[in-house]
């Protein structure tokens, strides 16, 4: 009698590669799918009748204080304020009062700091070697002698009007600080 190996002898067949791959593809696109969120809903606003009747009656107080007021009278718009103008202002900056024994002669331009050397332009006067200055501004205020003055990097024993000179100072000196000739 011949036996039935129909169950027995039959093996599975692995299944192909391609299906595999088609499988693992179709469920990496459901989860991407199922993944995105959709996007929230809005819900619609319902009014509350309290809070229509509560507006209604307040446009009813509005509308009746408007008839209360009486019209406003019409006025001609103001006139534009007529400015005389000041003095005209001058290149010159405004100079502090000097002491009575003093007179100013310069400003200072420029003061390099790794130097200790204040550039000076020379406006009135003249200003000589020994002769004893005061340096005022914002921030500084000293009284020195004239040790060293320069002009085009040469020493100089004199600086006349309308030079710019450099001058060695004992303190720190800033741009438009006045230099005053003490007499």
């Amino acid at each position: 009698m011949p036996k039935n190996t129909k169950g027995k002898n039959k093996k599975k067949k692995p299944a192909p590669r391609k299906a595999v791959k088609r499988s693992a593809k179709k469920k990496a696109l459901k989860k991407k799918v199922t993944a995105k969120k959709k996007p929230a809903r809005k819900k619609a606003v319902t009014k509350k009748k309290a809070a229509k009747k509560k507006a209604t009656k307040k446009a009813v107080k509005k509308k009746a204080a408007a008839k209360a007021r009486p019209a406003r009278k019409k006025t001609a718009p103001p006139k534009p304020l007529m400015v005389t103008p000041g003095p005209p202002s001058g290149s010159i900056p405004p100079v502090e009062e000097p002491a009575q024994n003093e007179v100013a002669a310069g400003v200072v331009t420029h003061y390099y700091s790794h130097l200790g050397v204040a550039v000076i332009q020379i406006n009135k006067g003249e200003i000589k070697v020994g002769e004893t200055i005061h340096i005022k501004g914002h921030t500084t205020d000293f009284t020195q002698r004239v040790d060293s003055m320069e002009y085009e990097h040469q020493h100089i024993d004199r600086a006349a009007a309308g030079r710019s000179v450099g001058l060695k100072v004992k303190d720190h000196a800033r741009e438009h600080d006045i230099v005053y000739l003490v007499k």
